[in-house]
């Protein structure tokens, strides 16, 4: 046979499976934990949503996260509520990439109304509602939680130098539907509350990113209770953990009082990466 044929014919299946592969890579989901709450999730095709973007100042956040840039692109960001450890980061991010923050609706009004975002960037919607954030043409929908938590804005008056307090909207989860089906639920800062329990019948998460640190949060044995008996996840993401002090629970303490149970609990620590 024609030597050049065969490197044609080579090449071409070379070719064929690294394009069977790339797509591969490309229908999974991608989600990086960097402290806190901040979760980078990238989509089965290809989208970038960011969560509570706590992450120049987090203590928590490796070094080379802490410049915004190392993102790379994001096209969405969503917050769960007004903390200044969950959308310190969000307006400064969404400047860089033109990417709307879904945020409660009283806390995207103050944003609006004090300057700090563009109105047409931070758009309202609110509890139960299904936003398509991206167009439906991206298939990628998402459902906004009760969460058991407070939600109040605390913003420098730049004219006096003082902080003031303004309304923050109610604090929430998010459930986000993939392109691919594949639902996260991002439960927030939140107590534990006995409609965990229709969330998990309901929306059946894959994945749930849920907070352990005690304090101003479940501790992980309510934690557990959420995930084992209410929420039932394939995967569980422990966060919002040791930060600072106050902040105790500690992944082991959670899967401790998980037991045995189908859950898989994924400890990553910061800057790590899990693909689903």
């Amino acid at each position: 046979m024609n030597h050049s044929l065969i490197r044609c014919i080579v090449g071409g299946l070379m070719a064929a499976l690294a394009t069977v592969a790339g797509a591969a890579e490309e229908g999974k989901v991608e989600v990086q934990w960097l402290g806190q709450a901040a979760t980078k999730i990238t989509t089965p095709g290809g989208k970038v949503i960011v969560i509570d973007p706590w992450l120049t100042s987090n203590p928590k956040t490796p070094p080379e996260y802490k410049k915004l840039e190392a993102l790379g692109k994001v096209d969405l960001i969503l917050v769960t509520h007004a903390h200044f450890d969950h959308m310190a980061d969000a307006p400064a991010l969404s400047a860089m990439h033109k990417a709307p923050v879904y945020a409660p609706a009283g806390l995207a009004d103050s944003m609006a109304t004090l300057g700090v975002m563009p109105a047409e960037m931070a758009p309202r919607s609110n509890k139960g509602g299904i936003v398509y954030p991206l167009g439906e043409a991206a298939k990628i929908k998402i459902i906004a939680t009760h969460a058991e938590h407070s939600s109040e804005y605390r913003w420098k008056n730049p004219a006096t130098g003082k902080d003031e307090m303004h309304l923050g909207g109610e604090p929430l989860g998010y459930i986000i539907e993939l392109e691919n089906g594949f639902r996260i639920y991002h439960m927030g800062d939140t107590g534990i509350f006995g409609d965990m329990k229709l969330i998990g019948e309901h929306y059946k998460p894959d994945l749930i990113l849920i907070p352990i640190g005690s304090h101003f949060v479940m501790p992980p044995q309510d934690a557990a209770i959420a995930t084992r008996d209410m929420l039932k996840p394939r995967f569980a993401i422990p966060i919002h953990y040791g930060t600072i002090p106050l902040l105790r629970g500690t992944p082991k303490e959670y899967m401790d009082a998980l037991g045995n149970t189908p859950t898989k609990v994924l400890p990553l620590n910061p800057g790590e990466k899990a693909t689903f």
